[in-house]
């Protein structure tokens, strides 16, 4: 055994992340692990084959998929039971990560079993590292619905939603996914969208909402595809009681703010910072 590899421990789980587009970046360690697994659970067994074969890989596989992951944890926690090691995998990226796999994780958890992580490929975080936004706070809410209203719904969320937001969406519904994030959020918000990540034909597109909705109804390239959706946070203005407000401001014309925020939640109870923070989104 080289360093940094490990050979597989019995009654063990363990999340195998794939590539999501360039088999460059499957990792030593993820072939090692999938090659001694004693069953490779795979969301498309098919798909999951074709990769093993690229990397000279033999496993006995089986269907976890979204359909049928409740019914094959029993079978997957008994072997786990007779000393056998699992390797979960999706037909792309992360398992569990708007993939099948948390149930499985969950369940073999609660029974005690050792569940390990071996890392890898993640659109999400491949396209928060890329894109140009703020990423030391973000909220992925996976794939958008299907129906626009709904979609709708979910882009309302984000109105007043201070840090970045990650969704994923298909290329049959691109176009209309982003005039319905301009419909929703306005045209001027800033987001940025990824295509086809680690792939040939990778690109970002990023400005404000109308400008990438714009160029990607005139290029039918741009509308071709695995994207991912990144929209800009707003800066959020603490509410206010409107009585509060009238304690402050005349405070504000006499004090620094400071001072005026600490008179203020002697008056009115409230907290400073509370105080502090409203008196700075005057100025």
């Amino acid at each position: 055994m080289g360093i940094g590899t490990v050979s597989n421990q019995s009654s063990t789980l363990y999340i195998v992340a794939t590539p999501i587009g360039n088999l460059g970046d499957m990792t030593p360690r993820a072939i090692e692990v999938l090659a001694s697994a004693s069953v490779v659970a795979a969301e498309d067994t098919r798909h999951t084959r074709q990769l093993l074969q690229h990397f000279q890989v033999e496993a006995d596989l089986l269907s976890l998929h979204e359909h049928n992951e409740r019914e094959r944890c029993d079978g997957l926690l008994q072997r786990l039971a007779a000393g056998d090691s699992v390797a979960l995998v999706s037909d792309a990226g992360t398992p569990a990560i708007s993939d099948p796999g948390f149930v499985l994780v969950r369940e073999a958890r609660r029974a005690g079993y050792e569940v390990v992580s071996v890392p890898g490929a993640c659109a999400l975080i491949a396209a928060l590292s890329i894109a140009g936004l703020p990423t030391d706070r973000f909220v992925f809410d996976g794939f958008l619905p299907h129906k626009r209203g709904a979609r709708q719904q979910v882009y309302a969320r984000y109105l007043r939603e201070s840090r970045t937001a990650v969704l994923y969406e298909s290329s049959h519904r691109i176009a209309q996914s982003l005039a319905d994030l301009v419909e929703v959020l306005g045209g001027e918000r800033m987001i940025a969208v990824a295509r086809e990540l680690t792939k040939r034909y990778e690109t970002v597109l990023s400005g404000t909402a109308q400008e990438v909705l714009a160029q990607v109804e005139d290029d039918d390239k741009q509308r071709k595809g695995e994207f991912v959706v990144l929209i800009n946070g707003v800066e959020v203005v603490p509410s206010i009681d409107v009585g509060l407000e009238a304690v402050l401001r005349p405070l504000a014309e006499a004090l620094p703010p400071k001072k005026a925020a600490a008179v203020a939640s002697q008056i009115t109870g409230c907290r400073k910072k509370e105080a502090y923070d409203f008196l700075l989104s005057l100025k």
